[in-house]
């Protein structure tokens, strides 16, 4: 049976520039050198990053979309430069506040007023350029990350003529996006004045993976009616065989998950069980630290898994990771004062 289906063609979308923004980036970024309030556990997790670089085995960090929206960015930026961090990985919203940052230099709406109005996440420029990104990603063999990143970096991207874009389907999505609105060939510009504050662009540059894990109707580029599904979905295929491939490379390695109460230990039980399929016993050398506001209710390491009955069984982020082998440390504390230690410590 075929349902009815909303049309987003029909929707009236605003320019950017119309929005407020609760947060500018030049205005609220956090410098590495910020003060930060005491993390206790870092010491350990600090050791073990070191120990593992040392070693040659990786840093992954995955974190939730308040990290780019805190302005963080510089503070992730060092890390990745410095060679602490390996991997990166977020949420379809960490991927959109990092764009937003390197084109406009703001982000953060007001989505109380934005609703009310019908007028939340329904922007011109976020919605045409990041769906854009993706589709030409798709079709050129990037992952999400990799496609916005190739974006804000080059400042644009190269449209192909529609004649060329024959042969697979991601080449058919592009041609149909390219027709319908009527793109022509050549190099696209989009100015970014703001990239220096993208994390995206610089792992570009680096050559790190930063790997975006979005879910369907979450982020507000499906709102415009440039969105491919099917151009997402293969940039966020990849992403997830790319993050899973660099789990199998954790022995020895260390995992941070920072503030992503779902998206981290979802995709990283999913990967870590096909780490332990090829590899025909379970990956156990690996430590994890999952840093959360919230207060630990519950001794993890000394008491094991809570029962069903105890609130503290639903705490995804540490019912999931307690469960995957390894070594695993829970920090409550802010992510502002656990990456500013982590930089400041390592250097």
């Amino acid at each position: 049976m075929s349902h009815p289906q909303f049309d987003r063609s029909k929707l009236r979308i605003k320019p950017l520039s119309d929005r407020r923004n609760k947060t500018i980036i030049e205005r609220d970024q956090i410098a590495p050198e910020t003060p930060a309030r005491p993390v206790p556990g870092a010491a350990e997790v600090i050791e073990r990053i070191r120990a593992a670089r040392v070693a040659g085995r990786p840093v992954m960090l995955a974190f939730g979309a308040h990290t780019i929206k805190n302005c963080l960015a510089p503070v992730l930026i060092r890390l990745l430069e410095r060679g602490w961090i390996t991997h990166l990985a977020t949420n379809g919203a960490g991927i959109i506040h990092d764009w937003e940052f390197a084109f406009q230099g703001q982000s953060s709406e007001d989505v109380r007023r934005y609703v009310a109005e019908g007028q939340f996440g329904i922007w011109q420029e976020t919605g045409f350029n990041i769906n854009l990104a993706l589709v030409v990603g798709a079709s050129e063999g990037k992952g999400y990350g990799e496609s916005v990143g190739a974006l804000i970096e080059n400042e644009g991207l190269t449209i192909p003529p529609v004649s060329a874009l024959t042969g697979s389907a991601a080449a058919l999505d592009l041609a149909e996006t390219v027709t319908r609105f009527q793109l022509p060939p050549g190099f696209r510009r989009v100015p970014h004045p703001y990239k220096k504050f993208s994390v995206q662009a610089a792992a570009y540059r680096r050559g790190v993976p930063f790997t975006g894990h979005p879910m369907f109707g979450h982020d507000i580029i499906y709102t415009h009616p440039a969105s491919c599904g099917a151009a997402i979905g293969r940039c966020a295929e990849r992403d997830f065989l790319a993050f899973a491939h660099n789990v199998a490379q954790l022995d020895g390695g260390v995992y941070l998950s920072v503030g992503s109460a779902v998206m981290s230990p979802m995709v990283f039980e999913k990967s870590l069980s096909m780490v332990n399929n090829l590899r025909g016993q379970p990956l156990t050398t690996h430590f994890m630290a999952v840093v959360d506001l919230a207060e630990a209710p519950w001794d993890w390491q000394r008491d094991g898994e809570p029962p069903p009955e105890n609130p503290a069984y639903y705490l995804r982020y540490c019912k999931t990771f307690s469960r995957m082998g390894g070594t695993l440390r829970y920090l409550s504390a802010d992510n502002r004062d656990f990456l500013l230690t982590l930089a400041q410590s390592l250097g």
